[in-house]
């Protein structure tokens, strides 16, 4: 039996390496060096020190992990304060703090769905959203990408005998576009059905006050289930879901995500509190971060690259070939520059990109680098 397993492994890496998709780590220490234009740091607060020392001020405080889960001794005041904090930017009645992202959308729709509810997701959701239906062993459709009229074909179909839930992502994390949530708040209500998005890459960028594309801009009712991350703009980890008492309350009864895992280090709490502050006292920063991307995306233009219709952070740069991209991102890390080399299964075969992300924290140096850096493969390939 060991012999079919290390086989049956062996053979896979072997597939995976031979289409050119075979992924690694890379190690990333503080004196790298390197400019990064792969992360989600959007705003910069990742190192900022006002969080590092209110979470070193909080471990001080709380101690260095949750010690239990949120429904045994792990749910401390600091929690407490941040749900409250993130329903009201938000305009939620209440959130409910998750270890991660990726358990948040597995706890909300293993315990909303089941295999008598029928889930409609966008095409281009996050892999956690496909894994949430699967969990829940829920009968998935998957409509065409910001297509409302395919989505309403599918929901007229459906049976009418159960609650039926769309699911889309805000913005999506490859491609950089933002989702229609009015149109798909008025189709979901059509239907009779409700809706979940995640907001994990809009929350801290888009937005009045940078409660994301759907924040209190489009209420409770309007979008009943919110989920957002805390890791990306915020800078800090973790994630959360917003919504109203009873759907808060069912999902600490039955999201096994939540009930089960230790609560959240308190640390990472108070580091996301002092994230808050800076995103209510510093506009600014949001101001900065929408001059580099129309500057990066006037250059990119001259330079005859052609980018996706993104006006967020996330801008890609759709090369096709994986080899090709590759190519790309180590000339990029030769001349001192990260950026995401994405292939197949993140996106479709045929569709590899650069996935350039950017932030607040990049100066003028940092993007005349990267836009050099682009020229410099545009004449690799051309020679």
């Amino acid at each position: 039996m060991a012999e079919t397993w290390s086989r049956r492994l062996a053979e896979r890496a072997e597939a995976r390496r031979a289409e050119g998709l075979w992924r690694a780590r890379p190690t990333v220490g503080p004196a790298d060096g390197r400019l990064d234009f792969a992360g989600n740091d959007y705003l910069g607060l990742a190192r900022d020190p006002r969080l590092a020392e209110a979470q070193a001020e909080g471990a001080r405080r709380f101690g260095a992990g949750g010690r239990a889960s949120h429904l045994v001794c792990g749910h401390q005041d600091i929690h407490e304060a941040l749900e409250r904090r993130l329903a009201e930017l938000t305009g939620r009645p209440r959130a409910l703090l998750f270890s991660t992202g990726y358990m948040a959308n597995l706890g909300v729709l293993q315990a909303l769905c089941d295999r008598h509810t029928p889930v409609f997701q966008d095409r281009l959701n996050h892999a956690s959203l496909i894994d949430g239906a699967r969990l829940a062993d829920a009968p998935s459709r998957r409509f065409h990408h910001r297509d409302l009229d395919d989505l309403e074909r599918l929901l007229a179909r459906a049976p009418k005998d159960a609650p039926a839930l769309v699911v889309s992502d805000g913005v999506f994390s490859m491609d950089g576009d933002v989702a229609d949530v009015a149109g798909l708040s008025a189709t979901a209500r059509r239907h009779d059905a409700w809706l979940m998005i995640d907001d994990a890459h809009g929350l801290g960028v888009l937005g009045e006050a940078g409660d994301g594309c759907v924040g209190r801009a489009h209420g409770v009712d309007d979008v009943p289930v919110l989920v957002g991350t805390l890791g990306k703009a915020l800078g800090s980890a973790g994630a959360f879901v917003a919504g109203d008492e009873a759907l808060i309350e069912h999902l600490v009864q039955f999201a096994r995500p939540y009930v089960y895992t230790t609560a959240q280090p308190p640390g990472v709490a108070a580091a996301t509190l002092a994230a808050l502050d800076v995103l209510s006292t510093e506009p600014e920063r949001r101001a900065l971060l929408f001059e580099r991307i129309a500057r990066f995306r006037r250059e990119a233009a001259t330079l005859g690259l052609t980018l996706d219709a993104s006006t967020t952070p996330i801008q890609p740069l759709r090369l096709g070939d994986s080899e090709r991209t590759l190519r790309w991102a180590a000339r990029l890390g030769d001349a001192g520059l990260r950026v995401g080399a994405i292939r197949a299964p993140t996106v479709p075969r045929g569709e590899a990109r650069l996935r350039i992300t950017l932030s607040a924290a990049h100066d003028d140096d940092a993007l005349d680098a990267l836009l050099d850096g682009l020229a410099a493969c545009q004449r690799e390939e051309a020679a």
